[in-house]
């Protein structure tokens, strides 16, 4: 493993909605005996309320200050040594100051999906106020690649089957 991962030992899971960051993360964590954390289910259990009722009450901008704090939390607690992978909801990492916070703090992995992958993924669900219009949806998806291509390493999702990205995550040279 890389003296980084040792010191901070914290993994990063960002990429765009439904590309798997939830899955695969459970996986990645139980094989590496680390704690596991979603991000967005987290700030959900803190605020009382759905994710969507944020946006729809506070607006995005709000979210995203709780979506912050949120990180800064989980990166303390990995700069104290308490291993974890971590999945962060779509836009954490275009948001601004979240990149250096959490490329400070562990290794970033940027689960890439394809745009028709995940708009699959999405369809079946009514709990993503950024996937409500399908225009803005693949509008998003383009503004974001930029972002996620910042992250320390980039695994290709072509398969709906999350133990082939984990796989890949754990053939990464960080293990080696």
């Amino acid at each position: 493993m890389i003296l980084k991962l040792v010191r901070t030992p914290g993994i990063f899971l960002v990429g765009f909605m439904a590309s798997g960051k939830t899955t695969v993360g459970k996986l990645l964590a139980d094989r590496l005996g680390w704690s596991f954390v979603d991000l967005d289910e987290e700030i959900e259990a803190e605020q009382k309320t759905s994710i969507p009722q944020i946006f729809d009450q506070y607006g995005e901008e709000h979210f995203r200050k709780l979506e912050t704090e949120a990180i800064r939390k989980r990166t303390r607690m990995v700069r104290s040594g308490r291993p974890m992978v971590v999945a962060l909801g779509g836009g954490a990492f275009a948001w601004p100051g979240n990149l250096q916070l959490l490329q400070d703090h562990g290794v970033t992995v940027w689960l890439d999906c394809p745009l028709e992958m995940a708009r699959r993924r999405v369809e079946a669900s009514s709990d993503r106020p950024l996937a409500r219009d399908p225009k803005q949806f693949g509008e998003l998806f383009e503004a974001r690649r930029p972002y996620y291509a910042r992250a320390d390493y980039r695994i290709e999702v072509a398969s709906d089957d999350p133990a082939v990205a984990t796989e890949a995550i754990c053939a990464l040279p960080i293990f080696k």
